[in-house]
């Protein structure tokens, strides 16, 4: 009986820590291909939209201070940005007050919605602490080339489509593979 036990909660445990039993998203997955610069949205296994992306400069990987992206498999843990203005800026998660117009040039702020993503392998367990975000650019003009330090960037208005589409505990793929291999056959 205690071994039932033991073993019930360890899968409750692990439902609740892949998003199973919170009432996540199931409904649409992000497959974002690191060679083509894009992101595929699935909704109920179906192709929906194509958005053009940047992953990271330095490629793939995640340690700590790196300035890659994770590959491999993550959820939305967080959606921040709810209203806001297309172009608004977020320092550590916070609007800020300012708006930044598309290839504004200057710096390179995070704006108008993030998504914040929690890595669910080993190979990728850094990617919530290293503030891993799928999030809006004013650079649009370097998106469909790898552009960023780290996080999945994409245009303002894709970015404000997207967040309305997806919830918390949507499964976000980072792969090496072309966005028409990963397109289920139909």
């Amino acid at each position: 009986m205690k071994l039932l036990l033991i073993l019930a909660a360890c899968l409750l445990v692990s439902a609740c820590q892949w998003g199973w039993l919170q009432g996540g998203d199931s409904r649409h997955r992000l497959l974002i291909s690191v060679p083509d610069q894009k992101m595929l949205l699935l909704e109920d296994g179906k192709p929906v939209a194509t958005y053009a992306i940047s992953t990271a400069k330095r490629g793939i990987g995640d340690m700590p201070d790196s300035y890659m992206t994770p590959g491999g498999r993550m959820q939305i843990a967080e959606k921040i940005g709810a209203g806001a203005p297309l172009g608004a800026v977020f320092k550590d998660r916070l609007a800020t007050g300012e708006i930044v117009a598309a290839d504004a040039p200057g710096r390179d702020p995070v704006v108008t919605r993030i998504l914040w993503l929690r890595g669910t392998e080993l190979r990728n367990r850094n990617a919530y602490p290293r503030f891993i975000y799928i999030h809006g650019t004013p650079q649009e003009s370097l998106l469909g080339t790898p552009a960023s330090y780290g996080c999945i960037r994409m245009r303002s208005v894709d970015i404000a489509e997207l967040f309305e589409r997806v919830g918390v505990g949507a499964v976000v793929d980072v792969v090496d593979q072309a966005v028409e291999t990963l397109k289920p056959a139909t």
